[in-house]
């Protein structure tokens, strides 16, 4: 848009187009230099002129353009995209994590009314790891500072507190029913927009994601995918379904590359975490300042590149009196099916293991050489 002065231009519409306008008039002073061709441009004014404005002559043609104003209420029933979001924005909350000049942003929601606030352990990390400060922007437009009540790296969870007592929490849903199809809607911060509304469908469930370095850090979610779009700083944000109950937590996003200051953008490829598996994480958070999660007791070969999980041939790679030793799992078996379904990497092993809870009785089919067994273990919390 240009800056320059309009103070003494004709108060037109912005929507005019900046070019001359050629009224009823200027084509009457022309008509005197080429009769023949004025006669063609007359009859085409009065046929528009017939055509749109009853009872005007083209001698009296008005440049200017009367709209008419209307009235009309747009309903927007409850279940609706703009009548959910209505609903649910007030609950999700601006996280800013700062040490320095470091820090970043993301997202999370209100899981209770004292305050307690849901998101992802990536966001809050450098409060954990450097002391750095939190602060929390309400839709409101308030600020508070926060504190860290427990995290959870495994699954990429965290949860945070403020000094509220009224905090408008969000109805949380069961992430077990939800079916590929199903509409979701994505309220977060990314790239700091505060408060920004997506919206579209559940792509698949059960997808094996894994964030971090592939070391201790590395968080293992199985999550559900989306199409809705997420893009940095929406992490932590509620993935809700069409009545406004939360399904998942975004989490993580799929890219070919590109990137947009040093973070890459979205291509309808997103992943959350589902709610049923963050509920039992945040309680334990909450309750206990620390949670667990279940494993089987093996240590697998990443560098392993057939099909299936190897459990590693080093010394400890079956722990001792664990559910895999008790089962008759040896170092060296490698893994090609949990409960049922295929295993093509120690990753998804990992994910299928942490998707249980601890004391689930899981059936684990390894094959040894040319033998194939499948074995019954009981899953134990990790230490």
């Amino acid at each position: 848009m240009s800056s320059q002065d309009n103070s003494n231009l004709p108060d037109t519409p912005w929507w005019v187009s900046e070019h001359p306008v050629i009224t009823a008039q200027d084509i009457k002073k022309r008509n005197t230099r080429s009769v023949g061709f004025g006669i063609a441009i007359t009859m085409a004014i009065i046929a528009g002129v017939v055509g749109s404005v009853v009872g005007r002559t083209s001698a009296n043609l008005d440049s200017r353009t009367n709209l008419v104003a209307t009235k009309s209420v747009i309903e927007r029933k409850p279940d609706s995209i703009a009548g959910i979001a209505a609903r649910v924005s007030p609950s999700v909350v601006s996280i800013e994590v700062r040490s320095g000049n470091t820090g970043g942003t993301g997202s999370g929601f209100f899981l209770d009314s004292v305050g307690h606030i849901l998101t992802n352990n990536h966001v809050i990390a450098l409060a954990a790891t450097s002391g750095a400060k939190i602060t929390v922007n309400l839709a409101n437009g308030k600020n508070y500072d926060a504190v860290l009540i427990g995290r959870d790296i495994s699954y990429d969870l965290a949860v945070i507190k403020i000094a509220v007592t009224d905090a408008p929490a969000l109805q949380l849903g069961d992430s077990d029913k939800v079916q590929v199809g199903d509409g979701v809607i994505a309220i977060g911060s990314p790239l700091g927009l505060t408060g920004t509304v997506t919206s579209g469908i559940i792509s698949a469930k059960n997808r094996p994601v894994t964030s971090g370095n592939g070391t201790s850090e590395s968080s293992f979610i199985n999550a559900l995918q989306t199409d809705a779009a997420i893009n940095p700083g929406n992490s932590g944000g509620p993935l809700v379904d069409l009545s406004g109950a939360v399904i998942g937590i975004n989490s993580a996003i799929a890219t070919t590359g590109s990137s947009f200051g040093g973070q890459s953008g979205s291509i309808g490829l997103g992943f959350a975490i589902p709610i049923n598996q963050a509920r039992k994480t945040a309680d334990q958070l909450i309750n206990n300042g620390s949670s667990t999660y279940p494993i089987m007791g093996v240590s697998l070969d990443t560098r392993f590149t057939g099909t299936g999980a190897k459990v590693a041939t080093g010394l400890g790679s079956v722990s001792p009196g664990g559910p895999a030793a008790g089962a008759g799992i040896q170092p060296g078996d490698v893994i090609i099916e949990i409960d049922g379904k295929s295993i093509s990497s120690p990753n998804e092993a990992i994910v299928s293991i942490r998707s249980h809870n601890v004391g689930d009785t899981i059936k684990v089919k390894i094959q040894r050489d040319s033998l194939t067994k499948v074995v019954l273990l009981k899953l134990i919390a990790a230490k």
